[in-house]
């Protein structure tokens, strides 16, 4: 048995891993998957960090990639993320972002639902999860040190994180190993079961 702390990417909730989450339990292991404070404009990402427990592998999507460097990790997975301190010329697909706002503190939102799971693109039969989104505050990171197995999932037919940014991020940045999934940008509610066989064989 292992144990995982899986950390949710903007907007989200640790609602976002139940696919995995049931898939790595299935296969005995340990599954912490909390709720980060993406909402709250005071929060820094020390503040995500500190709730999320310890584990022998860390894997974080898209902005959880600012969060996992400063988790209590062996092995870190980056899941189509981003991590801090690179910019963000030339990393988003075009057009993502369209259908999203801005409130008055700042904080990034989607009005409506169905246009967040096409942007986020969550297949048809989990759309109405995109419901339960919330605001997500502006979060910055410096440009991580690394310790332990690092890993970065490559998701191929990302619409939001460009695949070859990715790649570049990956080898270039973090010196990864270098997983490719044939995958948009929420694999956990398309390919929960592959992700699941590929964590397995890293704990």
């Amino acid at each position: 048995m292992a144990s995982f702390s899986l950390v949710h990417g903007a907007w989200g909730g640790g609602w976002c891993w139940d696919p995995l989450r049931a898939e790595l339990e299935a296969r005995g292991h340990l599954v912490h998957a909390p709720d980060l404070p993406c909402d709250d404009v005071e929060a820094r990402v020390e503040d995500y960090a500190a709730l999320v427990p310890p584990a022998d592998v860390a894997v974080g999507h898209s902005l959880g990639g600012f969060t996992i460097p400063l988790v209590d990790a062996g092995t870190r997975v980056f899941l189509c993320a981003l991590v801090g301190g690179t910019g963000w010329h030339g990393v988003f697909g075009p057009g993502f972002g369209d259908g999203r706002v801005r409130d008055e503190l700042g904080r990034s939102y989607y009005p409506d639902p169905a246009v967040a799971a096409a942007e986020l693109q969550y297949p048809p039969e989990r759309a109405h999860l995109a419901a339960r989104l919330r605001r997500q505050a502006p979060l910055d990171a410096p440009l991580p040190s690394l310790s332990g197995r690092v890993v970065y999932v490559v998701c191929a037919r990302d619409a939001v994180i460009r695949p070859d940014w990715q790649r570049h991020l990956a080898v270039d940045i973090l010196g990864a190993e270098v997983v490719e999934l044939d995958a948009g940008h929420s694999p956990v509610h398309t390919h929960a079961r592959e992700l699941a066989e590929l964590l397995d064989s890293l704990a």
